[in-house]
């Protein structure tokens, strides 16, 4: 029999283990029996050997957690709150209808982007694992795991790059004036007030978009994907010394991220309220401010309307990438992840929203200031921030003081999002190797060596030519891809693993539950097996659609086809992992086709460990990872008795 098995599953100490070992006693149920008759010699020797196991699991136990609900909250919100609340949101809201736009922007968020949110918090909170390891829930789809881990890892190679340029803006800020204005002595010659001359193709150009094609991207001296030209050393430099910060600031995990989120998470709300402050008091801010809020009710019969609002959504809260799901696994098992969901949520899009503000008031005094209306002077992506923003920034009293504030801020907002990112690779990688999480010379030097790979790989991105490649990347590894490694996560999630044993595990969670959240996970139980995925299929279809019928173009530069079909593949290579992972765990299993299909979608022994966190010790906790009997005996009073008496009959 396996009497320490037995001990082991009903927690009794350590200490009277030492003495069974000694005193040849099994204890059974917390029943002792002397062992009269037997040879000793035979019974202690798996004692020292299990007690030698023990260890073993150790750095499951170890794992970090968050060392405050606030800077779970602060990392997930500076997460979900990054470029694109700046740069594409507004943007969006103008071209499709001005406040019109809010209307399907709202129900795309009620119907998919909040119940998907929940849903990836969820499971990483209760499986306390990363991408790939939380799905022991359901092994078949170990895929979406790794797809996730795919796109993490296109987003961390480009979106760095922002950072690099913020950083070269931020350097170019200490000078008075500033290098992109027309008080420039650079900029005298092509400067008639604000308005500057016409540059080959008619079209009026700026001295912040002279600056920022010229002088930081070196986009003239390329002329196109096929010639990405020499590397920029400048911008070279400055993604150098954003994965460095990225490196030191990751260094310690969540303890040293956790940290630094207070600051970088906050301090771009001062300088957005400070912008709207500025730009209320420029002429023509209310015709911009305006054409933001000014409702064209016709464009909600367009589908391209309802795609925007869809794609801002899962671009905006990060949904299916990972970050989410990993920075949950840090959380306390009985955190209340419905409230954190409804709060991140709530602030992301209320941010989206107040960046409005901030940016159109700008663009309405540009308009004025040129004689054109609102939506000619508007961009969308990086135009936006590093061309209509510094344009803005030169025309403020101090301009130099607050150009460096600005360039802090789009720092903070990225640095942010990356964290995300990296800390889906990083604990995905982790958990699938925990001796790495045991030592940190070894981790360091992992987090390391994928900085430097990072930084290798987007050197190519801060060529002449790299704007093309960046914009490349940035189209595809968050489209069609995305949506399908989470539709398939939501159907997984609903119909293998079961909707209403996900919403029991929710509750598990929370515990005391206030009578809301029951009343609220209706409705996402709801959303879950009918409205969201029908929903993702929509986005998913529209994609296609408009994928094989426009080009991708960057300005007036046409994409070749070639170019396409690479981005193609890259998001076909990260929700191919899907079909890949599933077919190898079928083939794991044995018998019929059907009987591996079911055993496949069969949660592991392992994957309930989380929910004994909160109620026994660090040993209780590993021990029953040790229980490998194929069966267990457990003795009651009666079988005790009849020991005794079967003892004494025999005497």
């Amino acid at each position: 029999m396996q009497d320490t098995t037995g001990k082991a599953a009903s927690g009794n100490p350590a200490g009277d283990s030492g003495a069974t070992a000694e005193q040849n006693k099994v204890h059974m149920n917390g029943n002792t029996v002397t062992q009269n008759g037997f040879n000793p010699p035979s019974i202690p020797t798996p004692q020292p050997q299990s007690e030698c196991q023990l260890p073993t699991p150790t750095p499951i136990v170890q794992r970090e957690q968050w060392g405050g609900k606030y800077e779970f909250l602060l990392s997930c919100i500076g997460y979900c709150v990054g470029l694109g609340n700046v740069w594409r949101f507004p943007y969006l809201c103008y071209r499709n209808g001005g406040g019109v736009f809010l209307i399907p922007y709202f129900i795309m968020l009620i119907v998919t982007g909040v119940p998907l949110f929940l849903m990836e918090l969820s499971l990483g909170q209760y499986g306390a694992a990363g991408p790939i390891t939380v799905w022991k829930c359901c092994p078949l789809l170990k895929g979406i795991g790794i797809g996730m881990l795919c796109v993490s890892t296109l987003v961390c190679l480009y979106y760095n790059v922002i950072i690099a340029w913020t950083f070269y803006y931020l350097g170019s800020s200490f000078q008075s004036p500033l290098p992109w204005s027309c008080e420039a002595l650079a900029n005298a010659a092509i400067c008639s007030g604000n308005i500057t001359a016409n540059n080959s193709t008619g079209k009026v150009l700026t001295p912040t978009e002279i600056f920022w094609n010229e002088q930081v991207l070196g986009v003239v001296g390329s002329k196109g994907l096929h010639d990405p030209g020499p590397v920029r050393w400048p911008l070279a430099l400055c993604l150098l010394a954003a994965w460095i910060i990225i490196f030191l600031c990751m260094l310690k995990g969540i303890r040293s991220s956790g940290k630094v989120v207070y600051v970088t998470a906050t301090f771009p709300y001062f300088v957005l309220i400070v912008l709207i402050i500025r730009g209320a008091t420029l002429e023509g801010s209310l015709q911009g401010v305006a054409f933001y809020l000014t409702p064209d009710w016709s464009r909600l019969a367009n589908a391209q309307v309802w795609n925007d609002a869809a794609s801002q959504i899962f671009y905006s809260l990060g949904i299916g990438v990972g970050g989410l799901l990993s920075m949950a696994s840090y959380n306390k098992f009985d955190n209340n992840v419905i409230r954190d969901t409804i709060v991140i949520t709530t602030g992301n899009c209320c941010t989206s929203f107040f960046a409005g503000f901030a940016i159109f008031s700008v663009l309405g005094h540009m308009a004025y200031r040129k004689g054109v209306p609102v939506g000619e002077v508007a961009d969308t992506g990086p135009g936006l921030a590093f061309v209509a923003y510094p344009e803005a920034l030169a025309l403020l009293p101090g301009s130099v003081f607050w150009s460096i504030m600005f360039f802090l801020m789009l720092f903070m907002l990225g640095v942010d999002t990356l964290f995300g990112n990296m800390e889906g690779i990083t604990t995905a990688v982790l958990d699938e190797f925990p001796h790495l999480r045991g030592n940190p010379l070894q981790k360091s030097l992992f987090l390391g060596a994928l900085c430097f790979f990072f930084y290798l790989m987007g050197l190519l991105l801060v060529t002449n030519g790299g704007i093309y490649w960046f914009t490349l990347i940035d189209s595809f590894s968050t489209s069609f891809g995305l949506i399908i490694i989470t539709l398939f996560m939501c159907i997984g999630i609903s119909f293998f693993y079961g909707v209403n044993q996900f919403c029991q595990d929710i509750l598990d969670m929370i515990r005391h539950c206030p009578p809301w959240c029951g009343k609220v996970l209706i409705y996402f139980k709801a959303c879950w097996v009918f409205c969201t995925p029908f929903l993702l299929l929509f986005i998913l279809t529209y994609i296609f659609i408009e994928m094989y019928r426009t080009s991708l173009h960057y300005g007036d530069y046409v994409y070749p086809l070639w170019g396409k079909a690479l981005g193609v593949c890259m998001g076909a290579t990260c929700c191919l992992q899907i079909l890949i992972w599933a077919i190898i765990a079928i083939t794991k299993e044995t018998g019929t086709l059907k009987e591996r299909f079911q055993k496949s979608i069969r949660p592991l022994n392992s994957w309930r460990q989380n929910t004994l966190n909160s109620t026994v010790t660090a040993e209780e906790h590993v021990e029953p990872e040790q229980v490998d009997a194929p069966y267990t005996v457990t003795l009651t009073d009666m079988d005790i008795t009849a020991m005794t008496w079967d003892m004494g009959s025999q005497a």
